[in-house]
């Protein structure tokens, strides 16, 4: 049934109209009164009751029904006690605390820049701190931003399962960092001036853990600590010693857990790497 099949639907009473309108789909009132969409806007009065005088080409705004389901603009996160940005000020400041505690709260005053405010989390740790091995991964993904740990997510669990295959456990003799602690804007790897900025931070967060293996996850985190344009291809399962602050760490790269998951075949190697820390362990 339309209307063109009367000759004048004016005369429809209520009950028959609103049938058509849901047989038609409208089956949700928007208003509680119907709003004429191609009248004229009304002009806003004074207090005189006279339409009040608008500058020329002044931009009129939209009703506030439109304007609330606008997007709302972006605004990036104030940071407290902000001690300023960039790789000569991260020096400092990682470089004054003597602590991992200590460490942690002047990361979380830092500043950091877009980086820092576009993340939800400063994600600095999860194990146990002072065991034998500390792992160093990348930058955070969401689930870490989200919940301030690192390696949490599908990646994570994989590598718990990994660790357990040797013995290791997160929560009894592993300790694990990242190089980045603040997630980058939709988990882009983090570019060279991003990881200069946070290349001092790791750097004394490793001489405070104090591990007596530190394994490279990833290519990212490899190529930074060991001053290195080499793929992780080439890196992974090779012992390297790194001097940090006079003392001397064994560092052992290797694949990324989330490459392992889309690479299956390259889990082998990972296996050898694995067995290659566990071997370091007993040496040592």
């Amino acid at each position: 049934m339309s209307l063109s099949q009367f000759s004048d639907h004016q005369t429809l009473d209520p009950a028959t109209l609103l049938a058509w309108q849901v047989a038609m789909g409208a089956d949700e009132a928007i208003d509680d009164m119907p709003v004429d969409r191609f009248a004229p806007a009304a002009q806003p009065q004074s207090a005189a009751g006279e339409p009040a005088f608008q500058p020329p080409n002044a931009v009129s705004q939209p009703p506030a029904r439109e304007r609330a389901t606008q997007p709302r603009p972006v605004v990036a996160k104030p940071v407290q006690k902000m001690e300023g940005a960039g790789a000569d000020v991260a020096t400092q400041v990682a470089a004054a605390a003597n602590t991992l505690e200590e460490l942690q709260a002047a990361m979380e005053a830092f500043d950091g820049g877009l980086l820092k405010r576009s993340a939800k989390s400063t994600v600095f740790s999860d194990g146990v701190p002072g065991s034998d091995v500390m792992l160093i991964g990348e930058a955070p993904g969401a689930e870490e931003d989200q919940a301030g740990k690192p390696f949490i997510g599908p990646a994570g669990q994989f590598l718990d399962r990994m660790l357990a295959s040797i013995g290791l456990d997160r929560a009894k003799n592993v300790y694990i960092s990242n190089l980045v602690p603040w997630r980058p804007l939709g988990n882009r790897t983090p570019d060279p001036a991003i990881v200069s900025m946070c290349l001092p931070f790791i750097r004394r967060h490793i001489a405070l853990a104090k591990p007596k293996v530190v394994v490279l996850v990833g290519g990212v985190s490899s190529q930074a600590l060991l001053d290195t344009t080499n793929g992780i291809v080439s890196l992974r399962g090779k012992w390297r010693t790194i001097d940090i602050e006079g003392h001397n760490f064994d560092v052992l790269p290797t694949y990324h857990p989330a490459f392992l998951l889309r690479q299956p075949l390259k889990k082998r190697e990972s296996w050898k790497d694995l067995l290659s820390v566990k071997e370091k362990l007993g040496l040592l």
